[in-house]
């Protein structure tokens, strides 16, 4: 009869503890946080969106009323969703790159994967910021 291996014999797996905890795990959780939030959000965004289109006019004023002032300005809501989508867009664009250029081979070495990993984060931000800005001088 063959005996059974005790619960010592048994291979650990590497658990969370045993990790240091460093920005590359951080844009890789983003990474894939952005493209779910954005999926999710601009899904919900778009079908609403649609079925105010289809309820006329005093439907799409109380859709477009949530995000915006009486003269047509973003108030704070349109502006969280919308700063909120575009760092979104820019973390997910920046963090793909990042692992375009990985898939390549290359920046693996610790500090440059470390590196690589803040200037996405980084990126994300001052595009964003830009992008803002660009949009208030228009």
């Amino acid at each position: 009869m063959a005996s059974r291996p005790t619960l010592h014999a048994r291979p650990l797996s590497p658990h969370l503890t045993v990790y240091r905890w460093g920005p590359h795990m951080l844009v890789s959780i983003l990474h894939r946080a952005t493209g779910d939030g954005m999926a999710t959000v601009g899904t919900l965004l778009f079908v609403w969106w649609l079925a105010a289109l289809a309820g006329g006019p005093a439907s799409y004023a109380r859709f477009a009323g949530v995000f915006t002032t009486s003269s047509g300005h973003l108030n704070l809501i349109g502006y969280v969703f919308g700063i909120g989508l575009t760092l979104s867009l820019f973390q997910h664009i920046a963090s793909g790159v990042r692992h375009l250029v990985m898939d390549t081979g290359a920046a693996f070495e610790l500090k440059r994967n470390k590196r690589f990993a803040l200037s996405t984060m980084a990126a994300a931000v001052v595009l964003t910021l830009c992008y803002w800005l660009y949009l208030g001088i228009k």
